[in-house]
Order: structure tokens, then C-alpha cells, then sequence
């Protein structure tokens, strides 16, 4: 697609990643600030007309809705609130085995595997009015690949 990528891994603060590295789950008050983060880094690409991908485990609802508003999806009433940003959200969506068995094959990362089970508790997959689509992880991997660029394309 020719856009920007951010992996929003790369914006956790230290502590969240020794949380994680140590097999400590995160919670919502480690989560909030980075999301408020990952929403300011789409804001500044919306403000540029610049399209952007964030691969991210916007887990909950409310975690979607920062993403989507800022802090004022916490905080009701911000001064300056701006209009929330367009965004489509693909629930990549598979069984915990399908998806243990890829996280044993990443090296180097600081989230170990025996955090997915609380991953997998805390989803709440997306649901209307949500802009979003589903694509099965069982599929081939270009399939998954076609499925998410159709879908943008066609708007």
C-alpha cells in the first residue's frame, strides 16, 4: 500500500515491557497512556494525509475508542477535542493453539507466550458500530493479506 507501518510494541514504555517480560499481565491504567500515545501518532499521520498501519492488541472495546479519540474516550469534555479518526480494525482472529504455536516462533521479543491466555481473556473482539473486519488466521498467509487490502480499498 505504500503507507507508513508503526508496530505499537514499539512504543511501550520500559515499564510495561518488564511488566510483560517478567509474565506480569498488563492492565488498563499500564494500557491507557500507551494507547493515548499510538492515538497521537495517528492524529499527526491523519494531519499530514498520510495513511498509516498500526499493528496493535487493541484488546477491548475501550482500548479501540482511544485509538479512535484520544484521552477523550477516558476524560469526556478535553479542550481543543478534534474529530475522532477514521479507522478500520482487523480482528485477526484464531485459535489459541494456531496462535501459541507463532509466539513460540518469535525470538527476541519481550512479551513471553504464557501471557496469551490473558490476552485471550481480556478480548473483547469487535462488534458494531465498529469499523472493522474479521479475517481467520487459519487462511494462507496472502489470502489474509487480500482480504485486509480489499477491504481498505474499498473504503
Amino acid at each position: 500500500l505504500g503507507w507508513k507501518f508503526y508496530d505499537a510494541d514499539d512504543y511501550h514504555p520500559l515499564e510495561n515491557k518488564k511488566k510483560m517480560a517478567g509474565g506480569i499481565p498488563l492492565n488498563d491504567e499500564d494500557r491507557i497512556p500507551w494507547l493515548c500515545t499510538l492515538h497521537d501518532i495517528l492524529r499527526r499521520e491523519d494531519s499530514s494525509r498520510q495513511d498509516a498501519v498500526l499493528a496493535c492488541s487493541a484488546l477491548k472495546k475501550m482500548y479501540r475508542r482511544v485509538l479512535v479519540n484520544g484521552a477523550s474516550a477516558i476524560e469526556p469534555e478535553q479542550p481543543g477535542e478534534k474529530p475522532p479518526l477514521k479507522i478500520l480494525f482487523v480482528h485477526l482472529d484464531g485459535p489459541i493453539d494456531v496462535i501459541a504455536g507463532r509466539l513460540e516462533k518469535r525470538r527476541g521479543h519481550f512479551m513471553p507466550p504464557e501471557l496469551l491466555k490473558s490476552q485471550f481473556e481480556t478480548l473483547e473482539p469487535p462488534s458494531a458500530p465498529e469499523n472493522f473486519i474479521t479475517v481467520s488466521l487459519e487462511k494462507p498467509f496472502p489470502e489474509i493479506v487480500q482480504e485486509i487490502e480489499s477491504a481498505i480499498l474499498q473504503g
